[in-house]
Formats: C-alpha cells, structure tokens, sequence
C-alpha cells in the first residue's frame, strides 16, 4: 500500500527521514527531492563491470548546464532519507519526463532500511539545460508486510556523495568465495 502525503508527513523523524523537508514538496502520496550542483560523469565510452570505472566532476552552475544525449550522467539528491518500516521508492516527475529527462535508468526501487542521498542516473533524449535545487523527482512509500531484515550494503548504504557502480565488489566477492 503506498502511503499518502499526510501519512508520510505523519511518519517524519520516525520511520521516514527527509532532510532538509518543505512542506511544500509534499504531494498527494510522494515528496519531490531536489537534485544537488554537482554530477558525475564516466570518462571511458566503454565500461567494464568488473572494475571500477574513472568519472569526472561536473558542477551545475546556477545558470544551469547543458546535458547532452547519449551520455549517462549521475547526480544526486541535496535530500538525505532514510527509512524504517517502508519501502522508498523513487521516480521521475511527470514536469521532466515531458522534456525528456530521465532521473533514474533502472535503479527506482529502494530498500526498506535505506540510509543516505539518492544517486540519479540521469539521462536526456535531447539537450536539455538541468539547474541545481530542481525539484527533480519524487519519493513515494510502500508499508512492508511480514518479518524483514533492514538493508545493508558496503556498496551504497549510509553514502555522502554520488556513487558510481560498485559492482565490480560483487566480482572480488564471487572470486574470494570461490578460493
């Protein structure tokens, strides 16, 4: 069940944490985050999974910047949450999928149990001028049913800033449970 604006008002500095928190991002049933000036982009055309890829630091200016197409570019929110009891969810807002702005690839679906600021994996259809403190997405609720562990991950759990893929931890961990 998602739950409504009220109730995930209600729910603040309990099992739902949003700092900074506006009253006037709050919506029907989710709370528009805000992206932060800086982005990260990936400094090879090629990526390879098992191994950290190289990124470069873009900041947002408050002018705004130009993203181009084809180009996989990772921000995130100025927002901290964390959760308890819920699932956090994440999607794009309607007001920047109708310019083509996409805020996440894949990766909307979060855990209950999250603890940090979400890293947007943005990319546009054509170019488009992004300006930091844009209310860029939204964050939704589901109540969780039955016994649960809390999520916890090396690779993502309590971050400070953007995080680009770990999964190349998943290779060492494979290899080193196979010696």
């Amino acid at each position: 069940m998602i739950l409504s604006g009220k109730e995930i008002e209600r729910r603040l500095g309990k099992d739902i944490v949003i700092d900074p928190f506006s009253p006037d991002r709050l919506n029907a049933n989710s709370y528009n985050l805000t992206l932060h000036n800086e982005l990260l982009v990936y400094e090879d055309t090629v990526l390879d999974m098992k191994k950290p890829n190289a990124t470069r630091r873009l900041i947002i200016p408050s002018e705004g910047l130009r993203l181009e197409p084809d180009r996989l570019y990772l921000g995130r929110t100025r927002e901290y949450t964390r959760t308890e009891k819920t699932v956090p969810m994440l999607e794009g807002r309607s007001s920047t999928g109708r310019l083509g702005l996409f805020v996440h690839v894949t990766a909307g679906f979060g855990d209950v149990g999250f603890s940090g600021y979400w890293t947007l994996e943005i990319y546009c259809v054509q170019p488009i001028i992004i300006y930091p403190g844009v209310e860029i997405c939204q964050i939704y609720y589901h109540d969780i049913l039955g016994d649960y562990e809390k999520y916890h991950s090396e690779k993502y759990q309590n971050n400070t800033d953007i995080q680009p893929s770990r999964l190349y931890l998943d290779f060492l961990k494979t290899r080193q449970a196979g010696e």
